[in-house]
């Protein structure tokens, strides 16, 4: 005989019955597995110099405790790992999993924290150390328990009713996208909005890689140097990285007004976190010194664009994104860092806690060509032809 459903159980037995009796989609899962994916690029950093140090890799849950301890590295440790216990435990909730939900987030954090700590003992220049094993751990159980306490207090089930109302069943990857743009923004770039400007540094990668073998002679050559994007060029730049994220909320989004309201949080969020950038990167008094004369047309021109195409349906929302990212990505891409941005990121890349290893260029680097992976695969999905996502 079945037991009763109780508590928040009829909900997530109702939505399993609307995605056909499989198990519900959401969004926790892939961004649990990304910030899986931070956690091992933090850990392992800077991936160099591996060798066997004739030591046993677990040998550190034996070695007597660092002498030498800061408040900096009790808070990393115990914040670094709380969002993937949170978003673990997160993820089973939702998807009718309450018994075990905080013991297999826990668990599976604390493998993984085991997992870098005994590869950290092959890199050099990483000290593995039970301490940070337990308040890794620690950290997970505080995200998990914090993850129960919300889905105890119906705060998940409310969630999950307004995710209902404001966004498609098909959602999950275009939320990801959408959490990472932040991040990606805190990256300094040549070009306000300017994410994924890579050629120029691509191409010097590989005549590094190449050098002294005859492959190098395959490479395409340049008859001449990129240059300097004119003021009418920066201004489409910038206009067409404030409206991608716009876009891509569109695909997801439901009705027009709610879509106004993600437009201005989008072009909000962008300018805020643009000047966070500036302010890490050349001090609190030069916040805003990006915001010449070209970047606030080109702000405004994307927002005017965003409020035009507010009515658009939702696969010819995505058809545009394309659209957007491709004029986006080869514009800026013809166009050269330049020294001074140089001299930045140089200075960026000296800061451990700001960059967190280089994390955040990865970001700047790779999110429009995840969003453009993204859209096509949309595109070409029978879910993007289906009449209820039109």
């Amino acid at each position: 005989m079945r037991r009763p459903l109780q508590g928040g159980e009829e909900l997530h037995e109702a939505k399993r019955s609307e995605n056909g009796g499989g198990v519900l989609k959401t969004a926790s899962w892939p961004l649990a597995l990304a910030t899986m994916c931070l956690i091992i690029y933090a850990s392992l950093y800077p991936f160099a110099d591996w060798r066997n140090q004739g030591i046993s890799p677990f040998d550190f849950l034996t070695a007597a405790l660092p002498r030498y301890w800061t408040g900096f590295d009790v808070g990393v440790n115990l914040v670094g790992y709380a969002p993937l216990g949170f978003l673990l435990a997160l993820a089973a909730l939702r998807t009718g999993r309450t018994r075990w939900a905080v013991s297999v987030a826990v668990l599976a954090a604390g493998a993984l924290s085991l997992c870098m700590e005994a590869l950290q003992s092959y890199l050099p220049s990483r000290v593995p150390s039970s301490v940070d094993l337990a308040l890794n751990t620690a950290g997970a159980w505080l995200g998990a328990c914090s993850a129960w306490l919300l889905e105890k207090a119906g705060a998940i089930d409310r969630w999950s009713r307004v995710r209902a109302r404001w966004f498609v069943r098909e959602a999950r990857g275009a939320l990801v996208l959408m959490a990472l743009w932040p991040v990606a923004l805190l990256f300094p770039a040549s070009v306000p909005f300017g994410l994924g400007q890579v050629l120029e540094r691509l191409e010097f990668a590989l005549s590094e890689a190449l050098a002294d073998t005859p492959f190098l002679e395959w490479l395409p050559v340049r008859d001449i140097e990129m240059q300097p994007l004119v003021p009418g060029v920066e201004v489409i730049c910038v206009a067409l990285g404030a409206l991608i994220p716009c876009l891509l909320a569109y695909c997801i989004v439901r009705t027009l007004p709610q879509r106004a309201v993600f437009l201005l949080g989008t072009l909000a969020a962008g300018v805020a976190l643009t000047a966070l950038s500036a302010a890490l990167s050349y001090g609190p008094d030069h916040a805003w010194a990006w915001l010449d004369l070209p970047v606030q047309v080109g702000i405004a021109l994307g927002g005017l664009l965003g409020l035009l195409l507010l009515p658009v349906p939702r696969r010819a929302s995505a058809a545009f994104l394309l659209l957007a990212l491709s004029i986006h990505l080869s514009l800026l891409n013809q166009a050269p860092v330049g020294p001074y941005f140089a001299e930045t990121l140089q200075i960026w890349e000296q800061g451990r806690f700001v960059r967190f290893n280089g994390l955040a260029q990865w970001l700047g680097w790779l999110w429009p060509y995840a969003a453009l992976l993204y859209v096509l695969v949309r595109l070409s999905s029978r879910a993007a032809a289906s009449p209820a996502e039109k």
